[in-house]
């Protein structure tokens, strides 16, 4: 394994550059107070700080570029038949202009396909994921930005104005103005058809929803009594709220814009129960599973039904694009196959996927490295995100009386965490490249402290035992293990989706050490839906999952994944629940600590002094830390993703993290192109269009 550590630490730098996103407008559309002296345009800080958040908007350098916009040549065919307009009428007004040079890119070519793999359908997800076009989007270094906005302007905290992109249109033509936006506040998030708990929980603040109006057909604006730091970093997170939606599409499905008449047989067509559940069933923003329904993301659906290939051609309508005036995506379309995880790396291996990373795990990397030559690609090894790779969650709210009062008794999550080898682990899985650690945030976030990361982590099997004993879980005279007060052998079941084969190999490792001290360690594997809903209902003694999404927090980062406010969390889903419905589903809290850990992320959220969040965020780690609501295994492990010889403008080095950063997305897989792109690439074959 020497030689495969050597090969990417040895590896020389290849293109990608700074991997941040400046933004810029047309210079014949910006002010001309904007320019200095020498006729140059300057770099401007909005200079209101948004909760921490500054939005920022880089200017070209050199207006004196020529920009004119030119058509991707696979749309220039049906520019001639008139199927859709020159790309100068198709572009917004004030489109958005990317300096590649500033960014360390080169200017890309136009055309080809992205060929990639996913493990299951539902992960069509990935057009969005990779198309990262947001209202407001995370730059590589996780600032915010304004993306589809033409601008967005923040009043202390709490009065959002948001300015679209006068011009700017949806994939199939249609104008994109602010009666999109007032259609989902009105028509949707506060539809109690469609949406039975009111509007989603980031849109309120102490329970109360924002003031909204729409000035003009570029505008919306969003004023709430106190300040609501979760309303940005919701528009730029991986999965958005898409707080717009095609209302010219959608209305027809909606039975306040359409009879009971019209919509009868569309009902029966799709064969849904009624109206509420055919929008639902046509809206689909995130997985882009109704190829019919307009987008602004950079590739459209083009592909339907239930099959395993699946094609996102580019968006005619996109609103980015370089500074010569090409638009923006270079690739012409992602071409995506449904493939079993264990299959993913042999396709890789033989030259089969462009870019990948989905069903590449880091124990793979071996044979990725082995095809390189043939396959005529490279593996890149990003560091992961998240607070940890491998985390086992005690669930807090298990329905056995007696497990449950176990779980909650701080002695035995250390006595857990105590009993785990976690070098071992490493070593043998990880080849000693990740760290390990609990769970808590990651050495370049600034909340780190180094003090913090080995409490309760280091291998002990003797004081595990003192504790077990302590707590009363005795081991019977001859026998292997550790009884329950009720008598019950003390048995720990843990739920894995199976997904990751590391995981599998580290739980075997910790049902070896935990045996030392008295614990039988069994494991369920169940499909992720269900392992979700297990421990939703109460029904999962101890899930094992990976760490918070969130590694790399700063003081004006959301803490919501370190308090009970969100079921997600699999240490207290029903705490969640009842937060998260206001009472009507779940349980309430009924333990101290983590009542606290509410209190400090309520006391996060009305302040704007960065001086005091940071010392609430410190003391919500801490005291996970202590308490080990989640026990950490090991974390920062290496991420493979194999791209293409071919494909350029991907960065060598990078952040693996879902949110924020929607994995490749903050990277910009719309300014990728491939070194050898011909003038109009044809389509993948097997396309079945859409069309209602």
């Amino acid at each position: 394994m020497r030689t495969i550590i050597d090969h990417f630490f040895g590896r020389h730098p290849r293109e990608g550059g700074d991997p941040g996103a400046p933004i810029a407008m047309p210079p014949e559309k910006l002010d001309s107070r904007l320019r200095g002296n020498d006729g140059r345009y300057r770099f401007i800080s909005y200079g209101r700080a948004i909760n921490g958040l500054t939005i920022a908007i880089l200017l070209l350098a050199n207006p004196a570029a020529a920009f004119t916009p030119q058509e991707p040549a696979l749309l220039r065919d049906e520019v001639v038949y008139g199927l859709i307009p020159p790309v100068r009428q198709r572009m917004p007004e004030e489109p958005l202009i990317v300096d590649l040079e500033a960014k360390g890119r080169d200017l890309g070519r136009s055309g080809g396909w992205i060929r990639t793999f996913i493990t299951q359908r539902r992960n069509s997800r990935i057009a969005v994921l990779y198309g990262y076009a947001r209202l407001v989007g995370y730059t590589a270094k996780r600032e915010i930005v304004p993306d589809i906005l033409k601008d967005v302007t923040v009043h202390d905290g709490r009065d959002f104005t948001l300015t679209l992109r006068a011009g700017h249109r949806w994939s199939d033509g249609a104008p994109f103005t602010s009666d999109d936006i007032r259609y989902w506040w009105e028509d949707i998030a506060n539809n109690p058809m469609l949406s039975p708990s009111g509007p989603p929980r980031f849109m309120l603040v102490d329970g109360k929803p924002p003031e909204v109006s729409f000035p003009d057909a570029v505008t919306a604006r969003f004023r709430w009594e106190e300040p609501n730091p979760y309303f940005l970093p919701a528009l730029a997170a991986a999965r958005p709220p898409f707080i717009y939606r095609p209302a010219h599409y959608l209305k027809r499905f909606h039975a306040r814009y359409t009879s009971e008449a019209d919509l009868a047989p569309l009902i029966a067509k799709y064969k849904v129960r009624n109206w509420a559940a055919l929008h639902n069933a046509r809206d689909d923003m995130f997985r882009m599973e109704n190829p019919d329904e307009p987008t602004l993301q950079p590739w459209m659906a083009i592909s339907k039904g239930t099959g395993t290939h699946l094609l996102f051609q580019r968006n005619p309508y996109y609103h980015r694009f370089d500074a010569r005036g090409m638009q923006l995506p270079y690739t012409d379309g992602l071409d995506v196959t449904v493939m079993a995880g264990g299959l993913i790396p042999a396709q890789v291996a033989t030259g089969k996927a462009d870019l990948q990373a989905e069903g590449l795990t880091f124990s793979q990397v071996p044979v990725l490295v082995a095809g390189e030559q043939a396959g005529d690609y490279r593996t890149l090894l990003w560091p992961e995100g998240k607070a940890a790779e491998i985390a086992l969650y005690p669930n807090l709210n298990y329905n056995d009386p007696v497990w449950r009062a176990v779980l909650r008794d701080v002695r035995f999550r250390r006595a857990l965490s105590m009993g785990i080898d976690r070098r071992i682990i490493n070593r043998s899985l990880f080849f000693g490249l990740a760290e390990e650690s609990g769970v808590d945030v990651l050495p370049r976030s600034p909340l780190y402290k180094p003090e913090r990361t080995g409490v309760w982590t280091g291998y002990d099997p003797r004081q595990a035992a003192a504790l077990l004993d302590e707590m009363g879980l005795k081991r019977p005279r001859g026998a292997a293990y550790r009884q329950l007060p009720d008598g019950r052998p003390l048995e720990v079941i843990v739920e894995t989706a199976g997904e990751k084969p590391e995981v599998a190999d580290a739980l075997q490792i910790i049902a070896e050490t935990w045996r030392d001290i008295g614990i039988r360690l069994l494991v369920r594997t169940v499909d992720r839906d269900v392992l979700r809903n297990r421990v939703y209902a109460g029904q999962t003694m101890m899930a094992v999952w990976g760490g918070w999404d969130n590694g790399v927090p700063t003081p004006d980062s959301s803490p919501e994944e370190l308090a009970p406010m969100t079921q997600e969390n699999f240490s207290w889903p029903k705490w969640g629940q009842y937060y998260q419905t206001s009472g009507s589903a779940g349980e309430p809290i009924d333990m101290p600590i983590p009542q606290e850990l509410m209190e400090l992320a309520r006391r996060w959220r009305h302040t704007t002094d960065e001086t005091e969040r940071r010392a609430l965020w410190s003391a919500l780690l801490d005291i996970h830390a202590d308490q080990l609501y989640a026990i950490g295994v090991v974390s920062k492990t290496p991420q493979p993703i194999a791209v293409s010889n071919r494909l350029r403008n991907v960065p060598d080095k990078g952040l693996w993290l879902w949110d924020p950063g929607a994995y490749l997305g903050v990277y910009r897989p719309d300014e990728f192109y491939f070194a050898d792109a011909r003038p109009a690439d044809p389509e993948p074959s097997g396309i079945h269009r859409g069309g209602e």
